[in-house]
């Protein structure tokens, strides 16, 4: 009596199993959701000189109102047919001279970019922050330290036409409630470039 409860449950099991995989096979799946598209050529339209003109605020969220302009220019280059681009950013002012690096990495898997900037007076990348584009609009994020305390950044790219683009750094100290825009540029296209 024992093999044969044994013998009897087995079977079960198998014919459960068969039953299941020919249902599985035979069930139309749902449709899986839209793929996600490709954006590693979001940055294409930036490939060239461009000239800048950008405004930093001096001490962000400090309640300070005290801004500083630049004049410069940014060159932009294509790396990995695209995936990949470097910025150069040498602006002038008077509050001094500033140089910038920002290379941009796209991630296949995330559909995500990736901006890690670099200042030549620290010599270090910043954390990334990380993005993507949507309806002609890119909003980057990451978590970052000011002064020692945590805080939000968040970096809109906007406005792009062929010849212009506009940039927008914020900051949040409150988890995203509220934002302090702490970094705009207006890029201008270098007549003959593109």
């Amino acid at each position: 009596m024992k093999n044969f409860s044994v013998t009897f449950v087995v079977c079960t099991l198998v014919i459960v199993g068969s039953v299941s995989r020919a249902h599985s096979q035979d069930t139309p799946k749902p449709a899986q959701a839209a793929t996600s598209r490709n954006g590693s050529h979001d940055f294409d339209f930036e490939i060239g000189t461009w000239k800048t003109h950008l405004w930093r605020l001096v001490d962000p969220l400090t309640g300070s109102t005290k801004w500083v302009e630049y004049e410069g220019t940014s060159i932009v280059r294509k790396i990995w047919d695209g995936r990949a681009n470097l910025v150069e950013l040498v602006a002038d002012g008077p509050a001094g001279h500033f140089e910038g690096l920002n290379l941009r990495l796209y991630n296949p898997q995330s559909r995500q970019w990736s901006l890690n900037f670099a200042g030549s007076k620290s010599g270090t990348l910043s954390p990334p922050t990380i993005g993507e584009f949507k309806d002609g609009r890119g909003e980057f994020f990451s978590q970052e330290t000011l002064n020692g305390r945590a805080i939000l950044v968040r970096f809109v790219i906007s406005d792009i036409t062929p010849d212009s683009c506009r940039f927008e750094q914020a900051f949040s100290d409150d988890g995203g409630k509220n934002w302090e825009v702490n970094w705009i540029a207006i890029d201008t296209r270098v007549k003959g470039e593109a």
